[in-house]
């Protein structure tokens, strides 16, 4: 969560506009001008959505090869017509936008393999601009947000498709990685195929595209493991991008079709470039580990329910279980924590009033402290809504938003109580995670890599899972493989 973000600001970004054409072009057509100045007016905004632009080697490495394979798509005759942005941002996604803006995310180049991986999931992002993907579902639905469906803490199971609903999704974000455009699946399949294409004019191994996903499908089945969930459905590029386990296959079939399988990958190179990424969050942005999230900048910290699983994104914390759902983040204060508490729930709904029967004021680990819930009625059922705020200083306070079936709204008071200030020590203890590329000595195996893997639990799924290893694979002497270590 980064430190300058409002609830207001977050709605005024998502109102972006894309004012679509009357006709939309084919795959074969070059990137037009409205297309160009559509995605120049977004591209700031969604910079800012994604934890921002990183620069460097890695960014510059990232960028020349998204640039070669959009060239491949016909949008455009030059690569400088392509701007491709390395974001910092530790959820596994990738997108583009009209006008030839591509972006992937750190952590997703972190889980590929080799250079051909990279190229084949920018080239895929590029076929959705190619055949106008965005433009079709917008079309479609008459919508003409860029920014595309947005998900929201409210999950279908606690309020269906109500007013209130919708209106707790637009202003209750689980984070950057929600603001992603999402397609069908015949649209996946073909962006899938267009990415191959690209891949094959390029000289790269076309069946790249196929071990990505299975890269993705592995990694998500692997964090809903780790979470105690019994599916994989994460905010992430593998789930906005349904789906990814049943299109390997259908992408393997395809390479082999179109030809180049065996070609180049560039691996020894792409691990080299990206040796020493960011891995994980970011402690700028504050760092999830395990049920607790701490914050080095803000200095604060607080400690999710057992059971309960945490995202961070940009714009906020979410906190998702069976039994409720909980976002963390900030909004404009003027030092009166009752009217802050008033000004969250006056915004969840302009279809409906949502009012506390009281604002109580409390003191939590020495912080002031006030909260109230509220019930409301979504469709067939009742929920409690409860806004719990802290002041940090005369001009900072930060809230949850949680919902709840009614009657539950005690949930989350274990985690409205841990709330509390984190010394500096405490806050420079903090060390961000890095890949680090390692040769494979005579004696290593896999179970001496994932040793050195900077975590509690799962080292060899983490391990396996990051190196595109199956549960049978065994390493080689002078192999490069990636394990995840604290600093550099």
């Amino acid at each position: 969560m980064s430190v300058m973000k409002t609830l207001a600001a977050s709605t005024a970004t998502m109102a972006l506009a894309l004012t679509g054409c009357a006709t939309i072009p084919d795959a074969s057509a070059p990137i037009s001008q409205n297309e160009a100045q559509q995605g120049a007016e977004a591209h700031p905004q969604l910079l800012a959505e994604f934890g921002g632009a990183m620069t460097g080697p890695q960014a510059q490495y990232v960028e020349m090869v998204g640039q070669n394979i959009a060239v491949q798509s016909g949008l455009a005759n030059a690569r400088g017509s392509f701007t491709v942005s390395l974001l910092n941002s530790p959820v596994n996604n990738a997108f583009a936008i009209p006008g030839g803006y591509v972006y992937t995310t750190r952590q997703l180049v972190s889980l590929m393999n080799n250079e051909a991986e990279l190229a084949g999931v920018l080239g895929h992002e590029v076929g959705h601009v190619a055949a106008r993907h965005s433009q079709r579902r917008q079309q479609a639905a008459q919508r003409n947000s860029i920014l595309g469906v947005l998900g929201a803490i409210a999950s279908q199971a606690l309020l269906g498709g109500t007013g209130l609903g919708q209106q707790l999704g637009q202003l209750s974000l689980q984070g950057s990685q929600l603001l992603t455009l999402k397609f069908s699946r015949s649209q996946e399949l073909e962006a899938d195929r267009l990415g191959i294409q690209y891949l094959n004019q390029a000289g790269y191994d076309t069946r790249a595209m196929a071990t990505v996903l299975s890269s993705l499908a592995a990694q998500n089945s692997l964090d809903a493991q780790l979470m105690g969930r019994d599916n994989a459905r994460l905010p992430e590029w593998a789930s906005t991008h349904p789906d990814p386990a049943s299109r390997v296959q259908t992408a393997l079939n395809y390479a082999q079709e179109v030809g180049g399988t065996g070609r180049v990958t560039n691996r020894d190179t792409f691990l080299t470039r990206i040796d020493g990424i960011l891995y994980g969050d970011d402690p700028q942005q504050g760092v999830v580990e395990g049920r607790q999230f701490i914050h080095p900048d803000l200095r604060l910290a607080f400690t999710a329910p057992q059971g309960f699983y945490m995202v961070n994104g940009t714009r906020a914390v979410t906190i998702s279980g069976q039994s409720g759902k909980a976002q963390f983040s900030l909004g404009p204060y003027n030092g009166n924590l009752q009217s802050y508490v008033t000004s969250v729930f006056g915004a969840l709904s302009d279809q409906q009033q949502v009012r506390p029967a009281s604002i109580q004021t409390t003191t939590v680990n020495g912080l002031p402290a006030a909260y109230g819930t509220a019930r409301v009625n979504s469709g067939n059922q009742n929920l409690d809504v409860t806004v719990f705020a802290y002041e940090f200083s005369n001009d900072r306070a930060y809230h949850f938003l949680a919902l709840t079936p009614a009657g539950q709204s005690g949930t989350f008071n274990s985690m409205f109580s841990s709330m509390r200030r984190i010394t500096a020590q405490q806050a420079a203890n903090v060390i961000p995670r890095h890949v680090d590329v390692v040769t494979v000595g005579s004696r290593d195996t896999v179970a001496t890599m994932a040793a050195r893997m900077a975590y509690d639990s799962g080292q060899e799924a983490r391990f396996r899972v990051l190196n595109g290893l199956s549960s049978t694979d065994r390493l080689q002497a002078g192999q490069k493989v990636k394990i995840v270590v604290r600093g550099r």
